[in-house]
């Protein structure tokens, strides 16, 4: 799977997803615990494109699974970024059940790119 993918930063400065299929509830779009510094890492303004693929992408940087959260705890994923743009970030990511919602799955590795 490869899809683009917009995030957007609210007022507040907290980061969401635009993902309009998504059907529960709005809050679970934000991107919280590692993804919202993974944003501030990657864009350089209050939106930003991304692709974002479970499969390897021309030019991409990318996250790869540390262990599924438990599910008492939020479930989801947690997620290493170790380095961008050839320097070490070591930056942990917590991603919601949207990845799976996206996926299917919680790949091994999440590929991402700017556009």
């Amino acid at each position: 799977m490869k899809r683009d993918f917009r995030f957007y930063k609210v007022a507040n400065g907290d980061w969401y997803i635009d993902l309009p299929e998504w059907k529960g509830d709005p809050e679970d779009l934000q991107m919280i615990q590692g993804a919202d510094e993974w944003l501030y890492l990657v864009s350089s303004a209050a939106e930003v494109t991304l692709t974002i693929a479970d499969d390897i992408i021309d030019k991409a940087e990318f996250m790869t699974l540390i262990r599924l959260g438990e599910a008492n705890l939020g479930g989801g994923g947690n997620y290493f970024l170790e380095r961008y743009q050839k320097r070490n970030v070591d930056l942990k990511i917590w991603l919601c059940e949207i990845v799976e919602f996206v996926f299917g799955k919680y790949p091994q590795r999440i590929y991402f790119k700017v556009n």
